[in-house]
């Protein structure tokens, strides 16, 4: 049963108030069977969070891929600094001379922005050289490990219209409660209606008008990869001709080991324009399914980038004041 909760978990969890009671009856079980082995994936860390996750950019953040170039014996203490801005949420060691590579997002009401932000994080850890790597076009955004191995290989992915929609202070309202990791309780939904003074129908009813929005991605757990038996990913970089980028893009996402998939700019020190990050169990794995993958798109100018260390990995804490006080600290400096 565990790894085929961990599969549903990871897919869409439900908003409903009584949520691990509707996983048991898909899976057979009874709630107090799932709610005690989540308990022990949490204990174990399998489990990293189960929680709202956003699109930034529909929030009106602006976010960006970084990778900088740091001298070996400075990488731990440029990591620090990368890391104590609360924009950054994922940030990792590669195999590459650019080996510092990290997301990055500023608030709309940034006074910095984020190209300046970056130059100061450049000046602050003295890297050597930086990448600047924005989102052209997203053609997958979807962190699924297959847990059960009877997965397909393959799988379509759905473009979706999202509706417009002008964030009240009811949406923030919820955008800040959703986004924490919830309780493994039955009724773990209970102390935000509390919280909020609104009934589970309002509740769910703006996540569903955030979901349909596009602001919320969905509702799901995130595992600790490593920990979940996925020992190894690459980010796979591949260099495609700018006529094909969008065709070749939609054919990478389409595999289902593929979490992420972007177009991005390119640059005289980077060749590489279409990013796929693949996961499996093992390096060898990774390298099997990159190698399929540029066999059934002709490419021959990729590379990969393995993550040797993790720095940190974590959700984005959306409407947080971390961001205006690093901002003070730095203007006041």
């Amino acid at each position: 049963m565990q790894d085929e909760l961990l599969y549903q978990m990871q897919h869409d969890f439900p908003l409903t108030p009584r949520p691990f009671a509707k996983i048991a009856e898909a899976l057979e079980s009874t709630e107090e069977e799932v709610l005690e082995t989540v308990r022990q994936l949490k204990e174990e860390r399998i489990i990293r969070q189960t929680s709202a996750i956003f699109d930034t950019k529909r929030l009106g953040y602006r976010s960006s891929l970084v990778a900088f170039k740091v001298p070996e014996e400075r990488v731990e203490e440029a990591a620090n600094i990368i890391n104590a801005h609360p924009g950054v949420s994922h940030n990792y060691l590669r195999n590459h001379d650019y080996n510092i590579w990290f997301t990055m997002a500023v608030a709309p009401d940034s006074a910095l922005g984020l190209e300046k932000t970056i130059d100061i994080l450049k000046e602050q850890t003295q890297a050597e050289d930086a990448i600047t790597l924005p989102t052209l076009k997203m053609f997958k955004i979807k962190v699924q490990m297959d847990t059960t191995g009877r997965r397909a290989k393959k799988e379509k992915v759905k473009k979706t219209v999202h509706k417009e929609i002008l964030l009240t202070d009811a949406h923030i309202a919820v955008i800040k409660a959703l986004q924490k990791d919830i309780e493994v309780v039955p009724e773990p939904f209970k102390n935000i209606t509390e919280e909020l003074d609104i009934s589970y129908d309002e509740l769910f009813d703006i996540a569903k008008e955030l979901k349909d929005a596009g602001v919320m991605r969905r509702f799901a757990t995130i595992l600790n990869h490593r920990r979940a038996g996925f020992g190894a990913n690459a980010m796979s970089v591949w260099s495609v001709p700018e006529e094909k980028g969008e065709e070749i893009g939609r054919q990478l996402a389409e595999f289902s080991a593929v979490s992420h998939c972007y177009l991005r700019p390119t640059y005289p020190n980077w060749p590489y324009n279409l990013f796929a990050m693949v996961h499996g169990k093992t390096q060898e794995e990774c390298d099997t399914l990159i190698a399929e993958m540029a066999e059934e798109t002709g490419l021959t100018e990729y590379g990969k980038l393995y993550s040797t260390q993790e720095f940190k990995k974590q959700r984005l804490v959306y409407f947080d004041d971390a961001f205006k006080e690093w901002e003070k600290e730095i203007l006041h400096s």
